[in-house]
């Protein structure tokens, strides 16, 4: 009788242990593609900030938004300090 036990308790032991494992590697599974997912979000981001920092775009902004132009030779004024 305690040997039939130990089978059903063994049994159970093993049914409850697979089980667990399945629930991890279900958890697993997502969160290496929550992973993938922010690894794209990461590189598009970076790309955007590329694009975003281009030094002709910058330029153009301050031109076109700000009236900005690059000083002349005519315009540097040289300052002598004693």
């Amino acid at each position: 009788m305690a040997l039939f036990f130990c089978v059903i308790a063994s049994a159970l032991a093993v049914i409850i242990s697979s089980h667990e494992n399945r629930q991890l590697v279900i958890t697993q599974e997502q969160l290496v593609k929550q992973k993938d997912a922010l690894d794209i979000e990461w590189r598009h981001l970076i790309i955007e900030q590329s694009a975003l920092t281009e030094h002709n775009r910058i330029e153009r902004a301050m031109s076109e938004k700000l009236g900005m132009k690059r000083p002349t030779r005519e315009d540097e004024v040289l300052l002598r300090v004693k």
